[in-house]
C-alpha cells in the first residue's frame, strides 16, 4: 500500500532551487487557468476530503496530485478563497506574453506608451493583490494609491525615456524604454499594493501554524524578494527581444511584412515566461523560515510579541509567507 500524500506540502523539496521550480512550473502551468470554476471547487473538495481520510473510496494517487495542483494554483494559500482567474500565476504566462508583447511593438507614439504601460499597471495591480499575504489585509484607499502612484511612475520612466532617447541614433535604446518602465513600477506597485504589512508587519507563524507575531523586517525582507522575483521574470524577454526584433527587421522577408511583427513579438514573450514565471518564482522559498533568535536584533518589537505569547517557550523557529 503506497503511503498517503501530504497535500498541505508540496510534492518537491522547497528547500533547493530545482524543486521549487518544479513545484511552480506544475503549479503556473498555463492550462490551468482554463479550468472552470466548478472544477477548480470540486478539487479542493478533494483535498479537503482526503486531508481528513475521507476521500470516495478508490480515489487514486493521480487524482489526489491533480486536485492539489488546481487547488495550489487557483486558491490562496492564507485564505483559501478562489482568485481571480487574470491574478492566479497560471495566467502570468497568457497575460503577460499579450500585455508585454504589445509594449514592446507599439513604442513609438506617446499615447501607445501611455496606453499600454496603463494597461500593464492596471494588470499587475491585480496579480499583487491576488498574490499578496491575505493575513495582512489592505483598505481600499491603500489600495488605490498603490495603483495610482505605479501607473504614474510607469508613465513617469516610460515618457521621460522616451523623450530623452528620441534625439538618439540607436532605436534598440528606445525599444528598452518599456522594460525600465516595468521595472521602476514594481519597485514602487508592490511595497505600496503591500504597505499594510511594512507599517505594521507580516504575519509570522509558529511550527503549528498559529499566529505568533507581526515582523515589520521581516515585511520588507519578503516584499523586496517579490521585487526581485518580478523583475526578474520580466527581464529576459524584454531585454533579448529588442535586439532579436532589431536583427529581424533587417531581414527583407520579415520588413515587408508588417502584419507579422506583433504576433512575432506576443510569442516570443509566451516563450520566455513559460520559462520565467516558474524560474522567477523558485528564486527564494515563498515559505521562508527565520529564527525567534534573529527577530531579537533586527525586530525588537516582534520579538516582544513573541516574549508577551510564549513566555520562556519561545519557538525557535518561525514561518512567513513572502507571496508571489
Amino acid at each position: 500500500m503506497s503511503a498517503r500524500i501530504d497535500v498541505d506540502k508540496p510534492l518537491w523539496d522547497q528547500s533547493t532551487f530545482v524543486g521549487r521550480f518544479q513545484h511552480f512550473a506544475w503549479m503556473s502551468n498555463p492550462l490551468n487557468s482554463l479550468v472552470p470554476s466548478y472544477q477548480l471547487m470540486e478539487a479542493k473538495q478533494m483535498v479537503q476530503e482526503y486531508r481528513v481520510g475521507a476521500e470516495p473510496p478508490g480515489t487514486t494517487q493521480s487524482q489526489v496530485i491533480r486536485a492539489m495542483q488546481l487547488y495550489r494554483s487557483a486558491f490562496h494559500p492564507d485564505s483559501g478563497e478562489l482568485q481571480n482567474v487574470f491574478g492566479r500565476m497560471s495566467f502570468q504566462g497568457p497575460g503577460g506574453m499579450m500585455i508585454t508583447g504589445a509594449m514592446l511593438q507599439f513604442y513609438k507614439t506617446v499615447p501607445q506608451v501611455v496606453f499600454w504601460q496603463w494597461f500593464n499597471q492596471s494588470f499587475n495591480a491585480l496579480v499583487n493583490y491576488t498574490n499578496r499575504n491575505a493575513n495582512s489585509p489592505t483598505t481600499p484607499m491603500q489600495l488605490s494609491v498603490a495603483y495610482f502612484s505605479a501607473t504614474f511612475s510607469a508613465l513617469g520612466t516610460a515618457i521621460g525615456l522616451k523623450k530623452a532617447l528620441e534625439k538618439s541614433s540607436s532605436k534598440l535604446l528606445q525599444r528598452f524604454v518599456p522594460f525600465a518602465a516595468v521595472a521602476s513600477a514594481n519597485f514602487v506597485n508592490i511595497p505600496l499594493m503591500r504597505q499594510q504589512e511594512l507599517l505594521e508587519g507580516i504575519s509570522m507563524t509558529d511550527q503549528d501554524g498559529e499566529l505568533a507575531c507581526y515582523s515589520r523586517t521581516c515585511a520588507v525582507s519578503g516584499i523586496s524578494k517579490v521585487v526581485i522575483s518580478r523583475v526578474a521574470m520580466a527581464a529576459p524577454g524584454m531585454f533579448c527581444l529588442p535586439v532579436i526584433m532589431q536583427r529581424m527587421e533587417k531581414k527583407p522577408w520579415f520588413k515587408s511584412r508588417p502584419v507579422l511583427h506583433a504576433p512575432f513579438q506576443v510569442l516570443g514573450v509566451g516563450c520566455f515566461l513559460l520559462v520565467m514565471v516558474p524560474l522567477a518564482c523558485s528564486i527564494f522559498p515563498q515559505t521562508i523560515s527565520v529564527t525567534s533568535e534573529s527577530l531579537r536584533s533586527s525586530d525588537p518589537e516582534a520579538f516582544q510579541q513573541l516574549k508577551d505569547k510564549y513566555g520562556e517557550k519561545i519557538p525557535r523557529v518561525l514561518f512567513y509567507n513572502k507571496g508571489l
